[in-house]
């Protein structure tokens, strides 16, 4: 089948009445699943992908030329690439140029391709204002920071902030994309990973620039933020956050969300990696396909539907092509029941 035309998919997440539920990012490959069923993957390039992402990383630490010596092999909430404030002034410094990024070149070369095929295109890069710094920093010594040197932490945040309002403005400018995607894992098991007040003292002023930024460019902000992140909805709705990702299963109360926040925001609910795509059945998974949309899909729209993360090696492939499949005929179902 082929993709959403762009319009379908501003449809779903303006909640205009779309004609079925886009899929994106349904083909999140995880850790080693491209590994473990190489081409047999393509065999699913018969389910659409509503939006076309064109990926960028706004920053190659190796690049930068730091007088410091920085350990890559670690794991990133302990690679700790600024592991003195005193080296921030230099750090800033030496953040890339997004005027200057060649990053670009391939990207509007997959941009064009898209619009000729009249795609939904999504501008996107991992990690915001907590996951990067946590990468930055590292995890334990960035929760300290919050308490002990919040001064330093908004230079920081400051500086990324001017970084990626460069980078939107000039992917508006060559790009023109339709939104912007990106991520930040605020939330844990049972709550989000700070208490909402150090999230607004410290986090929301720099989340709101980047709201005004793509609001004044028309852009749909897209977030993906792992673990429950009930009580900070709120906060980043008013920010200008249009979609969240993804809801994750065990951690969030989908009806509780969908019920209170459904009309403010709309959701591109993950199908759970955890659990249920990994571990149960194709009719286990089908029936989890079938809740999220009738939970989550509102007679107006409001609704994508994807994998709640990267679906990782060890998951039956059949559970995949039940997820699928689910995803895009009882997507198009459910949205025929509100077709006028």
């Amino acid at each position: 089948m082929q993709p959403l035309p762009r319009e379908e998919v501003i449809k779903a997440v303006e909640r205009k009445n779309p004609v079925r539920i886009p899929l994106v990012l349904s083909k999140f490959w995880g850790e080693g699943l491209v590994e473990q069923y190489g081409d047999r993957l393509k065999q699913l390039d018969r389910f659409p992908d509503d939006a076309a992402m064109l990926w960028i990383d706004p920053i190659d630490y190796r690049k930068m030329g730091l007088s410091w010596e920085i350990n890559f092999e670690g794991a990133r909430d302990r690679m700790n690439i600024v592991d003195d404030w005193s080296r921030l002034d230099e750090f800033i410094e030496k953040l890339p140029d997004p005027e200057q990024d060649a990053q670009f070149s391939r990207l509007a070369e997959q941009c064009e391709h898209h619009k000729q095929h009249n795609r939904y295109i999504l501008f996107c890069w991992w990690g915001l204002f907590f996951e990067r710094p946590w990468g930055i920093r590292g995890m334990e010594n960035l929760l300290l920071d919050y308490y002990l040197e919040p001064e330093n932490v908004h230079r920081l945040h400051d500086a990324l902030c001017n970084l990626y309002i460069g980078y939107i403005r000039r992917a508006v400018r060559e790009l023109q994309p339709d939104g912007f995607f990106t991520s930040d894992d605020l939330g844990h098991q049972t709550q989000p990973m700070m208490k909402p007040e150090i999230f607004c003292a410290l986090l929301k002023p720099y989340y709101r620039k980047v709201g005004a930024e793509l609001k004044t460019h028309n852009l749909h902000w897209w977030l993906h933020s792992c673990g429950n992140n009930t009580e900070l909805l709120p906060h980043l709705i008013d920010v200008g956050v249009n979609v969240f990702h993804p809801l994750q299963k065990y951690t969030m109360d989908a009806n509780a969300v969908a019920k209170q926040f459904g009309r403010q925001l709309s959701f591109l609910a993950g199908v759970d990696v955890q659990r249920i795509i990994t571990r149960t059945d194709p009719q286990t998974i089908r029936a989890e396909v079938r809740f999220l949309i009738d939970v989550f899909d509102r007679p107006e729209g409001g609704m994508c539907i994807g994998a709640g993360n990267g679906i990782v090696a060890g998951t039956p492939f059949e559970n995949i092509e039940a997820f699928l499949d689910e995803a895009l005929h009882y997507g198009s179902y459910h949205r025929r029941q509100f077709s006028p």
